[in-house]
């Protein structure tokens, strides 16, 4: 897939607000500073579409980009680790999984997991509800580049092993270097695949 355009469209915490659900949605999520934010300007070739920062849990909004005028990536906050308030935490929370749960043209949610860690409980959990829900996800292992491949490689089988003890089919994986471009065709290829089976939603007008 050619990346033509990529542009910011809103940020906001009401579901109300999200952009009208007529193109496919492809929403990115995993711990705080898993590097969602590179992978996401990585995918497009844009350096600072979207924000990235050394702080965790500077990501409080759901950030709309649409790409090529035909198809959105969704950033949604961080889950994990975030210097905020517990209140403001519990928000972000019901927030996230009302939309991972109610939006009608979201076709799939990558989760990305830090490819230099073992298998992280909080991530495990996370797919785990993902399963429980039945909402269609894959796994972006990110920052390949900080390690060896064989490394990276150890951590994505570890972590898929500890998967298979609830899913009877783990999830498709790609190994990513937002820094090299690692994974970036596999990606926009699922994507660009993904996208020829979209159906729009009936949307309610009242």
């Amino acid at each position: 897939m050619l990346i033509k355009t990529a542009t910011f469209i809103c940020s906001n915490t009401k579901i109300s607000a999200l952009p009208t659900a007529n193109m496919p949605e492809y929403a990115f999520i995993g711990r705080s500073n898993v590097g969602k934010s590179s992978l996401i300007n990585m995918l497009v070739n844009q350096h600072g579409l979207a924000k990235t920062s050394q702080r965790p849990g500077k990501t409080q909004l759901i950030n709309h980009f649409l790409v090529n005028d035909k198809w959105y990536i969704v950033d949604l906050p961080g889950y994990g680790y975030a210097k905020v308030s517990k209140n403001s935490r519990e928000k972000w929370e019901v927030f996230i999984r009302h939309y991972i749960t109610k939006r009608e043209s979201l076709q799939c949610v990558f989760v990305l997991i830090d490819s230099r860690l073992e298998p992280q409980k909080i991530d495990l959990e996370f797919c785990c509800w993902m399963g429980e829900i039945q909402i269609p996800f894959v796994l972006a292992f990110t920052k390949a580049d900080k390690q060896s491949y064989d490394k990276s490689k150890q951590n994505v089988n570890k972590f898929t092993k500890a998967l298979s003890a609830w899913f009877e089919e783990t999830p498709p994986y790609f190994i990513t270097s937002s820094e090299k471009g690692t994974g970036r065709d596999e990606i926009l290829q699922f994507i660009s695949d993904t996208n020829l089976d979209f159906v729009m939603p009936v949307l309610n007008t009242k």
